[in-house]
């Protein structure tokens, strides 16, 4: 393996390469530090903590390897090595994907250049429709009607919504119990509401793995809780079993929310989207003020 014996030759040969770093490789080493540190938090939390540690066993079993020449061991870990970098690909490809979903999170860009230019203002989230929520919310808890109910924010849905069946209708509580009521072909599922309007019913929604969930909480839980890892979305969900309301958010889950609980949390959602309407209407206006007075000088 030429890399493995690079490395080794670079260390065996330090003192002589010292002379040689100037304030672009200190850069460069500082740089290559924070990446390395920032890739070790994330692993953290991830299973490719667990990956890591195997590694760098297998790595320490090679260089003394290397060191006692043990030639045959050599020659098969240099035959498997291409193979090795696609099967960590492969099996750490969930982590992988979430970790560009993360980094593509990150305000690096304006907002405008990548946003969905189409989303109209009747889209938004509206007061009526939280009331509407709650109140189904609170009209199947009483009557231990489970529901899961899976609030768009900036992050689209339409991949989940593919999974389920058209609704297409304007949020009321009376849409919401009548989806979830027993033995009705859409109760089983996530209901989908973008803005003020239900979009998709039975849609299916991925499962967390957080193992520090409480192991007396079902696959609605989980749905709802693994959705919002994957999306920045808000998850509502009533048990079937207690009838309490849950609501998740960011992979957190807040359980046994009162019917006023459950409307401030959703009326904060509101209010945080009514602050960026107002910040990008006021950015929109700066701008064109800009370009009036640039305009009239010329």
């Amino acid at each position: 393996m030429q890399w493995f014996e690079t490395v080794v030759d670079y260390l065996k040969n330090f003192s002589t390469y010292r002379g040689t770093i100037d304030a672009y490789d200190i850069l460069e080493i500082l740089i290559i530090a924070v990446l390395v540190y920032y890739i070790l938090v994330w692993m953290k939390t991830t299973r490719a903590w667990q990956l890591l540690k195997g590694l760098i066993v297998i790595c320490v079993f090679l260089l003394l390897a290397y060191f006692m020449e043990m030639t045959t061991i050599m020659w098969l870990a240099k035959n498997l090595l291409s193979f090795a970098v696609i099967a960590i690909v492969v099996v750490m490809q969930p982590e992988l994907r979430h970790a560009l979903e993360e980094l593509g999170k990150k305000n690096f860009l304006p907002s405008g250049i990548f946003s969905d230019s189409s989303r109209r203002e009747h889209e938004l989230f509206s007061e009526k429709t939280i009331s509407e929520i709650v109140k189904a919310c609170s009209e199947m808890g009483k009557a231990k009607t489970g529901a899961l109910i899976v609030i768009e924010q900036k992050e689209s849905l339409k991949d989940f919504e593919r999974t389920g069946i058209e609704v297409d209708g304007i949020v009321t509580s009376q849409l919401l119990i009548n989806i979830f009521e027993h033995n009705t072909p859409l109760h089983d599922g996530a209901v989908i509401i973008r803005g003020n309007r239900v979009t998709s019913a039975t849609c299916y929604l991925p499962l967390s793995d957080n193992l520090d969930l409480s192991k007396e909480l079902g696959t609605r839980h989980r749905a709802g809780v693994g959705v919002s890892e994957a999306r920045d979305c808000i998850t509502v969900i009533v048990s079937e079993e207690t009838g309490k309301i849950s609501v998740a958010y960011e992979g957190g889950l807040e359980r046994n929310l009162s019917a006023e609980e459950l409307k401030e949390r959703l009326q904060r959602l509101l209010n945080r989207q009514g602050e960026e309407k107002s910040r990008s209407k006021h950015i929109w206006k700066g701008r064109s003020k800009a370009k009036n007075e640039k305009e009239n000088i010329s």
